[in-house]
């Protein structure tokens, strides 16, 4: 990270009308940060699905009814649950990402399986915790506490399957490769371990938020002023 801040700071700093400065970027390769095609179009994504997430943020944050017990969520175990979950895709994606740059081969076959089974068992959970709160009476239209919760999850499992989409591909391209192959499909996966921790942090952000955003909460914060 430091790296790539220096070499973003170091070149707002360059002054390109200079002599020395001209020869530098003449013989310049033209790829100024160390990033694979795939990362980039990851990365992309991240700035359209940011907006999309903070927009569903602060309409819950500035539309939540008074009187809604904002605790309610947190009732279903469930949830919990898919947390983990989705802690636990990261995990197994961070241990791919670690064997390829070690050129270590022999369980990424099997970790990439896991990964889609696990991002499964997430979406299935998600839809029973839909399920639950639909028999609880708790619909879209009950009120925008329950809608902002259905339409982020919605949205969240809507990239979640985008990601299990191109995760098919590249996991149905490595299973057909020998292991001493696996190593060019880092990039591809790379990206897609890139991308799975994007998910993992809007999950969080999204989950914090209703966590802390409630009335105990700003019973305490009112505490500290009075």
């Amino acid at each position: 990270m430091s790296d790539l801040i220096k070499k973003l700071f170091g070149t707002l700093a360059q002054k390109p009308w200079e002599k020395e400065q001209a020869v530098i970027d003449s013989s310049h390769t033209g790829k100024t940060f160390n990033i694979s095609n795939q990362s980039s179009a990851v990365i992309l994504i991240f700035g359209v699905s940011t907006v999309l997430f903070s927009l569903i943020l602060t309409g819950y944050l500035y539309t939540m009814p008074p009187e809604q017990d904002t605790q309610f969520l947190f009732k279903l175990n469930l949830l919990w649950v898919n947390t983990i979950v989705l802690f636990l895709v990261t995990y197994f994606f961070n241990k791919i990402t670690k064997d390829l740059k070690k050129k270590y081969t022999v369980n990424i076959k099997k970790n990439l399986l896991i990964v889609g089974g696990l991002s499964y068992l997430f979406l299935f959970g998600q839809v029973f915790v839909w399920y639950q709160l639909m028999q609880d009476a708790k619909f879209v239209s009950t009120n925008s506490y329950f809608s902002s919760f259905y339409v982020f999850t919605a949205l969240h499992g809507l990239h979640l399957l985008g990601g299990l989409f191109f995760w098919g591909i590249v996991c149905s391209k490595t299973l057909k490769l020998k292991e001493s192959q696996i190593i060019d499909q880092s990039k591809s996966i790379s990206a897609l371990s890139l991308y799975w921790k994007f998910l993992l942090l809007v999950w969080l952000v999204f989950f914090f938020t209703i966590y802390l955003f409630n009335d105990v909460f700003i019973d305490w914060c009112k505490s500290l002023i009075t």
